[in-house]
């Protein structure tokens, strides 16, 4: 019986995976680690939560990701393409300061209230340079800094000073972060727009700005 005569037995062990399959793990594995990262932040997490929360088995994880940070990191690129993208284009429709900075808050809280529970170890690992999240972050604020401050010399004003636009910055961060850990309510958000739109208009704006501001309903 010659070689071309022998029937191959099939090959043991799971199917080959589909890209689409593939993908559905991966996102599985990532919606995992954010439950994790909102309840414990980067310091909790670990492989074996994530594992209990995707219902995956450790060979499985290890397929797609090295560690638990490299999930996190994910998450975390994820959450501050979709701040800058959000902001990009709230900063880039507006005709002017006052314009702006209500559009700005609008598409900040927009973004805080997506991200839900997150906001809590997003806000609390800011500072913490041993975090991923700080350095995330950071970048994050540093990409905002520079497409408000090109804005704004586009619409014909001075560059902010850079203490100012930081204080707005971080009085934002603060604010959006208060509005998701009091139950992100109707009042609550609005209370907490109308404190950021004047924050925003008294940190960078001109008399005149805030003259105009003074005839918009609910900001003053």
């Amino acid at each position: 019986m010659g070689v071309t005569d022998v029937k191959q037995s099939p090959r043991r062990g799971r199917p080959p995976q589909t890209a689409e399959e593939a993908e559905q793990v991966r996102a599985r594995i990532i919606g995992a680690t954010a439950d994790v990262f909102a309840k414990h932040g980067s310091r909790g997490l670990s492989v074996a939560l994530i594992l209990d929360g995707a219902g995956i088995s450790r060979p499985t994880f290890y397929r797609y990701f090295a560690n638990a940070e490299e999930p996190l990191n994910v998450l975390l690129e994820e959450s501050d393409r979709a701040l800058v993208a959000g902001l990009t284009k709230a900063i880039e429709a507006a005709g002017d300061d006052v314009a702006m900075a209500i559009s700005v808050i609008d598409a900040y809280i927009d973004w805080a209230h997506a991200r839900g529970p997150l906001l809590g170890p997003l806000f609390s690992e800011l500072y913490d340079r041993s975090s991923p999240v700080s350095a995330h972050r950071t970048k994050a604020i540093d990409d905002i800094r520079t497409i408000v401050v090109r804005r704004i010399v586009e619409l014909g004003r001075d560059a902010p000073n850079p203490l100012d636009l930081d204080a707005l910055l971080n009085a934002c961060e603060f604010l959006v972060y208060r509005v998701v850990a009091l139950g992100g309510s109707a009042d609550v958000t609005a209370d907490a727009r109308s404190t950021m739109i004047r924050i925003a208009i008294v940190t960078l704006g001109k008399p005149d700005d805030v003259r105009m501001a003074l005839e918009i309903p609910g900001v003053f």
